[in-house]
C-alpha cells in the first residue's frame, strides 16, 4: 500500500470539529502548499486562501449559509476559478491535493457546494467577475464526536458506502466489467479513484479501459437532479478529484502517463466523455 493509499483511506467527511487552533507548524505548512501556484490537467488556474473564522458572530456564521451544518470550524478552504472550458475539473484536480495535503497532517475536511451562500464568501475573497466560488471546505481538527447533524446527513448520503468496481469500471467495452487481474499494475490507482469524494455521494465517474491501447477513458453519468438544480458543475468537480486520485497514485507507483482528449474515445449513451489517460508503461 502506498503512502497517499494511506491518506486517501484516511480522509472522511468531516462536519464537526474541535474548538482548538491549528498548530503553528501545521498551519505554516499548510499555508505554503495552498499559496503556491496550482495548474490543473487542462491549464486552469485556480487559486486558493485560508479564511480564519474566529472573530466571526454567531449571525455571520448564519449568513455564511455554514451553520447547522459545521461545527466549530476556525478555517475554511476557499477556492476560487476563471469560468471556462474544463474550469471545474481543473478545480476539483486541484482542490483535492490541498485536501489530502491536510489530511496528511491529520486535519478534517469536508466539500461543501450548495450548502452556503457564494455571496458572502465572495465578498471576503474579493471575488472577481469572471471568476467563479464553487465550493468552500472546513478545516480543523476533527471533534471527538460527531454532532447528530452530521450523523443523519452521512446516513441519508451513503457516505461510507461506495459503488463495486463492476458498475464503475470496464475493460474493452462497457458490458464486460474489468477485473483487478485486467487492471494489473493499475489496480491500486483505480481503487483509490473509487474511494473519492462526491456530491452526494453519486460516483458519477465511468472509466473504460482500453486493452489495446492501455489507455483509461473517463467518462461522467450525470445525475438528473444536478440537470434540474443547474448545478452540473459539481459533477465536473467529482471528475476532477477522481482523476487527481488516479494519477497521483499512479505517479507514487512510478506509473507514466499523460492526460489527453481523445477524439475518437468510444461513445456511450447518457455518459459525457470527458478525457483519456494514455499509459506510457
Amino acid at each position: 500500500m502506498t503512502a497517499i493509499t494511506k491518506i486517501i483511506k484516511k480522509r472522511i467527511s468531516c462536519r464537526s470539529y474541535s474548538d482548538r487552533p491549528l498548530k503553528n507548524k501545521v498551519l505554516q505548512e499548510l499555508s505554503l502548499q495552498i499559496s503556491a501556484a496550482h495548474t490543473g490537467p487542462f491549464g486552469n488556474q485556480p487559486t486558493f486562501k485560508l479564511i480564519r473564522m474566529d472573530n466571526l458572530t454567531l449571525q455571520e456564521w448564519k449568513k455564511m449559509g455554514t451553520y447547522g451544518v459545521i461545527k466549530n470550524a476556525r478555517m475554511f478552504l476557499v477556492g476560487t476559478i476563471k469560468n471556462g472550458r474544463m474550469a471545474m475539473e481543473d478545480y476539483g484536480y486541484c482542490k483535492e491535493i490541498l485536501i489530502l495535503k491536510a489530511t496528511a497532517l491529520g486535519l478534517g475536511t469536508c466539500w461543501l457546494g450548495g450548502t452556503f451562500k457564494a455571496g458572502e464568501f465572495a465578498q471576503t475573497v474579493d471575488l472577481q467577475e469572471n471568476q467563479v466560488l464553487p465550493t468552500v471546505t472546513p478545516i480543523g481538527y476533527p471533534a471527538d464526536e460527531r454532532s447528530l447533524t452530521e450523523k443523519i446527513m452521512r446516513r441519508v448520503a451513503g457516505s461510507d458506502h461506495r459503488k463495486p468496481w463492476p458498475d464503475i469500471f470496464f475493460a474493452n467495452d462497457f458490458s464486460t466489467p474489468l477485473t483487478r487481474g485486467q487492471a494489473g499494475k493499475y489496480s491500486e490507482a483505480l481503487e483509490n479513484l473509487r474511494l473519492a469524494p462526491s456530491a452526494s455521494n453519486k460516483q458519477p465517474w465511468r472509466i473504460l479501459y482500453t486493452a489495446k491501447l492501455n489507455t483509461f477513458h473517463f467518462f461522467l453519468e450525470r445525475s438528473l437532479q444536478y440537470k434540474m438544480l443547474g448545478i452540473v458543475h459539481l459533477q465536473d468537480i467529482d471528475m476532477g478529484i477522481a482523476m487527481s486520485h488516479f494519477e497521483i497514485t499512479a505517479r507514487e507507483q512510478g506509473l507514466a502517463g499523460t492526460w489527453r482528449v481523445d477524439t475518437n474515445a468510444p461513445k456511450k449513451t447518457l455518459l459525457d466523455y470527458i478525457v483519456s489517460w494514455q499509459s506510457e508503461t
